[in-house]
């Protein structure tokens, strides 16, 4: 009975690797017979896996079925998924947060002691920084991802940053998880532009629009267009300067979201951001950590500016040279 068992489960995680088994081929790889693998074909179909028979090659291939049955996963899928669940437990996701640790309760309880202390290590030794962004439903995440995938028109109602409320109708391009925030960056039908949309203010419209042939995204790349609308067009206080140093040597110096650099000869390139407060303007610039000359800001980033310049000597008026 124990053999038959420790077959059984060999057999299912050569189903689970995704790919059409003939039955000489598992015959092979179990060392048995091909009437013993279609026996233990049976028996998983009786613990309710669907193992499916293929047409015209006499295999066999592991189907969806209308429950979940167990799993097997190897060693490192173990601890990518134990590591996931972790993580989605203080996620931006709204409702799974329980459901996330009731699923790594389980899976803790019967990993092996080796891989536990691995989960346990990298848990012990990580602190996770900030709290997160706005919650977002499962089920919008769910919308906006089948729109996105099916290219169908998808219907809204918005809500702006500063509360005023609009109908919109888009083609969405992708789904976007950015700085612990969910956006969908999206063909604005009506404005006949891309816009950015923060997944948490939106509800969507049932039943979606008319399918549609997809665009190339905005500016070549999903990811440098919505960093640009995250640092430079949303804020209430923008500014542009220009940086002592070429576009490409400053980059390291610009963490993702904080501004848009834009190259202008082989010294310099001006950066261009946006933020809360002017204060907050000027611990953004001054943290680059590069000569600049301020091109363009709110009078109020300028006073700003000077009175940190102030505080700078003051603190250094008694140190000693």
């Amino acid at each position: 009975m124990l053999e038959t068992s420790a077959r059984l489960l060999k057999l299912l995680a050569l189903l689970q690797t995704h790919r059409d088994w003939t039955g000489a081929e598992l015959a092979e790889r179990l060392g048995v017979t091909g009437r013993t693998v279609r026996r233990d074909v049976d028996r998983l179909r009786e613990l309710g896996y669907p193992v499916h028979a293929t047409q015209g090659t006499g295999g066999y291939r592991l189907g969806a079925g209308a429950a979940l049955p167990p799993l097997l996963l190897d060693d490192d899928e173990a601890v990518a998924v134990a590591v996931g669940l972790r993580s989605a437990s203080d996620g931006t996701v709204a409702g799974i947060e329980e459901s996330s640790l009731r699923a790594l309760t389980k899976l803790e309880q019967v990993l092996p002691p080796r891989l536990r202390h691995r989960v346990r290590t990298l848990r012990g030794a990580t602190l996770r920084v900030g709290t997160p962004g706005d919650a977002v439903e499962p089920d919008t995440l769910m919308a906006v991802a089948e729109a996105c995938q099916r290219h169908e028109r998808l219907r809204f109602d918005y809500r702006a940053h500063d509360g005023a409320t609009s109908r919109r109708e888009v083609e969405p391009h992708t789904l976007v998880h950015f700085s612990r925030r969910w956006y969908l960056v999206a063909w604005d039908v009506d404005r006949a532009d891309w816009r950015t949309f923060r997944a948490d203010r939106l509800t969507p419209r049932i039943p979606t629009g008319p399918r549609f042939t997809p665009r190339e995204p905005p500016e070549g790349d999903v990811a440098a267009y919505l960093s640009k609308q995250l640092s430079t067009g949303a804020w209430p206080h923008r500014a542009t300067v220009l940086l002592h140093k070429s576009a490409e040597a400053a980059t390291d110096n610009i963490w993702p979201g904080m501004g848009a650099l834009e190259p202008v000869d082989a010294d310099t390139c001006q950066l261009h951001l946006g933020a809360e407060t002017p204060e907050a303007l000027v611990w953004m610039i001054t943290a680059v950590d590069i000569d600049f000359t301020l091109l363009t800001g709110p009078p109020e980033l300028v006073a700003a500016l000077r009175i940190q310049a102030t505080r700078c000597s003051r603190a250094l008026r008694n140190f000693p040279q």
